[in-house]
Order: C-alpha cells, then sequence, then structure tokens
C-alpha cells in the first residue's frame, strides 16, 4: 500500500508554530513514528507552503496512490482550485486538519475540500492522521 501525506501552508513550522493549538512536535518527527508504527506499508511526505505545488503533487501522485492523507491548511478555506483538484483526481483523499477548525474563527469553517474528499478528521490533533492511514488499511 502505498499512501501520500500532503501538508501545506505553515505546517513546515509545527512544533515551533502556536504551541497551545498545534503542539510542540515537529511534523518530521512525528513523521518517523509513523513510518515505524506503519513499517507494512510506504508512506510518502510532502509539503509546501504554494498552492500550485500542493496542485501538482496531487495531480502527479492521484492516479498511482492507495490515499492520499491532506491537510491543506489555510488553502483549506479559500481554494476552490485544490478542491477542483481532489475532485479531478482517482485517488482517495481524506481531509486531515490538527484543531477543531469549528472551535476556531468564523472563515476556518468552510471547507472547499470537503466535497471530493472521502472523508475529514479534524480536532484530534496528530492522531488525525493516524485514523487516515487506517481508514485507508481498512477501506
Amino acid at each position: 500500500m502505498n499512501i501520500w501525506i500532503i501538508n501545506g501552508p505553515n505546517l513546515n513550522l509545527l512544533g515551533r508554530r502556536e504551541p497551545e493549538i498545534y503542539g510542540t512536535r515537529t511534523f518530521e518527527a512525528f513523521f518517523e513514528e509513523l513510518t515505524t508504527e506503519f513499517n507494512h506499508i510506504t508512506l510518502h511526505y510532502f509539503q509546501s507552503n504554494h498552492e500550485g505545488e500542493l496542485i501538482d503533487k496531487l495531480h502527479e501522485i492521484g492516479f498511482s496512490a492507495d490515499g492520499i492523507i491532506l491537510n491543506a491548511g489555510a488553502f483549506t478555506h479559500t481554494s476552490i482550485a485544490l478542491g477542483d483538484a481532489i475532485a479531478a483526481i482517482q485517488t482517495p483523499v481524506v481531509e486531515v486538519h490538527i484543531s477543531n477548525v469549528h472551535r476556531r474563527e468564523t472563515f476556518r469553517h468552510h471547507s472547499w475540500l470537503s466535497a471530493p474528499a472521502a472523508g475529514q478528521i479534524v480536532g484530534l490533533g496528530l492522531t488525525g492522521y493516524k485514523l487516515a492511514i487506517r481508514y485507508f488499511l481498512e477501506k
């Protein structure tokens, strides 16, 4: 099984960015934990602060990967283009958010990614990524 994790803008700052919301672990350290825990599958990780690079990566892997876990960060609430990219590919996408976006600012309550996504995991911290992997394993 071949699963990709794609993180969007500002998620490269996990561990330093707003630790009261996002915690103190870097995603790189967490990804090492994931690869150890799920050593029977192939996990890949990509992060970009640029919308077009995220779209390009979805196009690149969206017909060959078994699953994509996408945390598009703030692009979730602004990018119709990312939603269109999810709709255009064959690989199922699970939308993940570390924080509970529904308990935050009103503009974060809407996602342009939810409709074309297979599902959404919100507000469970980094555990949301593990749950998304388990979804793909059980699917």
